[in-house]
């Protein structure tokens, strides 16, 4: 481990640099991600064993509790220190999980079938639609995927680009007036917010993709975690093996924009670093042209709805737990 960080060896910190990308090894243990998904099936209202239920392709589920970072996954939170430049820049937000899972359970068209190549994926977008997009946008300092059911190989894990990570960079670089999260295209924020695609942060590069030729399927164990520069450019893939894949996606904020001006080059974070590498400068005096301002999503109100739904269904499930004990237990003889 390098002296000046608290996880990251000098191999993930130029791997980092160089691809974007980082993958924590065990960041949590089995036996928590066991107990975080123990009422998965009772949340979703479908049946494990019977695939005949699973009416839906992916679904993102509403969080229903949260916890620290650092006490659920301690090299997780170091190595998020170390990529953002310490703790004190981080957002006191960006510090809880919630088990709001992302569960691609895949489709009968493609159990079987060959896979397809990245660049014809149709989902490569950018996270982030929940505000104004800039370069140095501090909503969003790292993508982050937590793996809470093993990924195989075809196995609906996410696929990223990180040539992707250069293209999305110098866009945003070119537009200080900022980006909303719109739907197919990257929108200049003079544009309005009126009808967002039912994906609203789905900033789709479609053209740009099909140029690109670095593409890393993210496979892993439970309790993985790949930590993410936030440019980094991803997409949905299919599922052909059908075993349910279980990742969250929690955002990290900063308490203040990325600065890639910074008097002393040490002070640069390695998001940073690796921000300007992409840009091919060595600093840059980046300053929005517009106001800094948040949105709310079409999803949010969707996701409202679904966990009143999961919340009836769990109390369901816990009522009919208790009654099973309850007739379980021996019954008292009756004396004559």
């Amino acid at each position: 481990m390098s002296s000046q960080y608290r996880y990251l060896s000098q191999e993930l910190v130029d791997k980092f640099l160089q691809d974007g990308f980082v993958v924590i090894k065990g960041g949590f243990t089995p036996e928590q991600a066991e107990e975080w998904t123990r009422t998965i099936w009772v949340r979703l209202g479908l049946d494990p064993n019977d695939k005949r239920t699973w009416d839906r392709e992916r679904i993102h589920m509403p969080w229903h509790k949260r916890e620290e970072v650092a006490k659920f996954a301690p090299h997780v939170w170091d190595a998020m220190q170390d990529l953002l430049g310490g703790e004190e820049r981080l957002d006191p937000a960006s510090s809880r999980w919630g088990d709001g899972f992302i569960v691609n359970l895949g489709a009968d068209k493609y159990e079987g079938a060959p896979t397809i190549d990245p660049r014809e994926l149709d989902n490569w977008h950018v996270d982030g639609d929940f505000f104004v997009h800039y370069l140095d946008s501090p909503e969003q300092a790292l993508l982050v995927i937590p793996v809470f059911a093993e990924i195989k190989p075809r196995g609906g894990g996410t696929y990223i680009c990180p040539e992707g990570i250069d293209v999305i960079a110098k866009y945003l670089a070119s537009h200080p007036e900022g980006v909303l999260p719109t739907g197919l295209s990257f929108t200049p924020s003079t544009s309005t917010y009126a009808n967002p695609k039912d994906d609203p942060d789905h900033f789709s590069h479609l053209d740009e993709i099909k140029k690109l030729n670095h593409f890393v399927e993210v496979t892993g164990e439970v309790g993985d975690v790949v930590l993410m520069h936030p440019l980094m450019l991803h997409s949905a893939s299919k599922n052909y093996l059908r075993i349910p894949r279980i990742i969250t996606n929690p955002p990290v904020g900063l308490k203040e924009p990325f600065n890639f001006n910074r008097e002393n080059p040490a002070e640069f974070s390695l998001v940073e670093r690796k921000t300007l590498r992409a840009l091919g400068v060595d600093r840059l005096d980046f300053k929005p042209t517009t106001e800094r301002r948040r949105l709310i999503p079409k999803a949010w109100g969707v996701k409202d709805k679904m966990k009143e739904e999961e919340l009836k269904r769990l109390e369901e499930f816990e009522k009919a737990q208790k009654a099973s004990k309850i007739s379980s237990q021996p019954q008292p003889i009756a004396v004559a």
